[in-house]
């Protein structure tokens, strides 16, 4: 059920979550400028956020050798460098990237490094290829959820508001006019006053219950809102604070100015929270609706219908220059995992008119498209391929994977000397990068029960025998395959 043309800004400004939420390293870590690539996969304490940018690129946008805790990589990082140049000057929207080549080459922190570079307010949604397949929702319903998550929307609106300490607050009683020994509250006076002055106000009742759900009284600061009489409490007034030793309120200083002024409010919204704020249905009040909502645990489609009705005031308000699009980024990792259907609405949305930068990874090489029987580049269909601009990642080499595992051991704050570097620098050669960084942790504990605060060659050495990577365990079955159940 639809509300009609109407669109709820402000509870779609409400659901409007950060996109870069996640922990941050400690500001006095050594290395926190220092995260290597796919970090975030093995050492889960770190985040990306705030942290890469491409600052690794030189003002001609050539690649710097090492910097912003990206090592090697160098053509791939001039190109995506040259993407975010086309996205901020809003030549790259409707287009699609695609960031292929082996495991752990750095795909996905390029991805976060092109977000991060475009800043908070350009919507960045990340998913992965295999969150499509529902029970619940189509395949094509999760993508074009994802697609409006990656389109924001700039709402820019002049507001009169009354801002300031309350002063004085009064309701003034009439008698009921419906009779009998019970009275009604006609008006309610209210003083604010700021560092320029004072002024005193006569509200409408209706204003005078919202002043009792904020809990306002003497003392507090408040704004309210002359257009639609919406009243919030900003704080207890900062000239209170001394008044008890401990104290849960927030105490906020006097606004500046005078009472009465224009506010212009930006609000930055997704057109998929404008979908999800108007697509509650209404339902009834009595005991049976309230069951009824309570019961319906599962996730409701939002309709085709109700997004053209919020197409078109979108369009109108940017017909109006009351808003204005934010075309985002759409990033989906392990793009093999999608099917035919899937890759067929992707050849439509790329060609509406309302669709973001779509940014796709993988790790794959010629193999069957999902859902059919022929074999594509990729595990991608032709005819999607031709509309991309493809982004090779190459394997590191040895001097690269020795670079990015001292930043490693940096990072996780373990010392180890430059021989065992350079054998741990083999061993990633000879398995891969990841099983590499994943023996530092054990060769660190068995480096302290012998008595030693660096790790050594030996220990390394030790932790190899202990720990098999995919290639070695792969060998070891095939030579015991006699002793397994297949």
């Amino acid at each position: 059920e639809d509300r009609g043309g109407t669109v709820d800004f402000e509870e779609a400004a409400h659901r409007h979550p950060h996109p870069h939420q996640g922990p941050r390293p400690r500001r006095n870590s050594p290395a926190a400028s220092l995260l290597p690539l796919r970090a975030y996969e093995c050492f889960p304490e770190f985040s990306f956020s705030g942290l890469i940018c491409f600052s690794f690129l030189q003002a001609n946008g050539t690649a710097i050798g090492m910097s912003a805790g990206f090592v090697g990589q160098a053509e791939a990082r001039e190109a995506c460098g040259l993407v975010v140049d086309m996205i901020r000057q809003k030549k790259m929207a409707g287009r699609a990237l695609l960031l292929a080549g082996p495991p752990a080459t750095g795909k996905t922190a390029l991805a976060l490094g092109i977000s991060q570079e475009l800043g908070s307010k350009v919507p960045f949604c990340p998913m992965v290829g295999s969150e499509v397949y529902s029970s619940e929702v189509k395949k094509t319903e999760v993508l074009m959820e994802n697609f409006r998550r990656a389109i924001g929307l700039r709402i820019k609106e002049n507001k009169e508001v009354y801002e300031g300490e309350v002063t004085e607050l009064s309701p003034e009683e009439s008698e009921s006019s419906t009779g009998g020994y019970g009275k009604s509250i006609s008006h309610v006076v209210i003083g604010l006053k700021t560092v320029k002055g004072t002024k005193q106000l006569k509200l409408d009742p209706t204003i005078y219950d919202a002043l009792i759900k904020e809990k306002v009284a003497v003392g507090d600061v408040i704004y309210i809102e002359a257009n639609s009489g919406a009243v919030k409490r900003v704080g207890r007034c900062d000239a209170f604070a001394t008044e008890y030793d401990l104290e849960a309120e927030e105490y906020v200083p006097i606004p500046k100015g005078e009472v009465h002024k224009k506010k212009e409010i930006v609000q930055d919204v997704t057109l998929h929270d404008l979908d999800a704020a108007n697509a509650q249905p209404q339902g009834g009040q009595d005991i049976l609706s309230l069951m009824g909502q309570m019961m319906k645990s599962r996730k409701t489609e939002i309709t085709e219908k109700l997004r053209q009705e919020i197409n078109k005031v979108v369009n109108r308000y940017i017909d109006e220059g009351i808003a204005e699009l934010v075309p985002g980024v759409l990033f989906i990792d392990e793009v093999h995992m999608l099917d035919i259907e899937c890759f067929s609405y992707l050849n439509r949305a790329l060609e509406s008119p309302l669709s973001p930068i779509v940014i796709l990874a993988t790790n794959r090489g010629i193999c069957t498209v999902r859902g059919t029987d022929m074999t594509s580049p990729h595990g991608i269909p032709v005819d999607l391929l031709d509309r991309l601009v493809i982004v090779r990642t190459q394997i590191y080499g040895p001097i690269e994977m020795i670079q990015i595992l001292a930043i490693r051991a940096q990072v996780e704050e373990i010392e180890i000397d430059e021989d065992s570097l350079a054998f741990l620098g083999e061993v990633g050669q000879q398995t891969s990068l990841r099983h590499a960084i994943q023996l530092l942790s054990p060769a660190s504990v068995v480096a302290k029960a012998n008595g030693r605060e660096k790790i050594c060659k030996a220990d390394l050495e030790e932790v190899r025998v202990l720990y098999l990577d995919a290639k070695s365990s792969a060998q070891l079955l095939h030579k015991q395959q006699g002793s397994y159940i297949t």
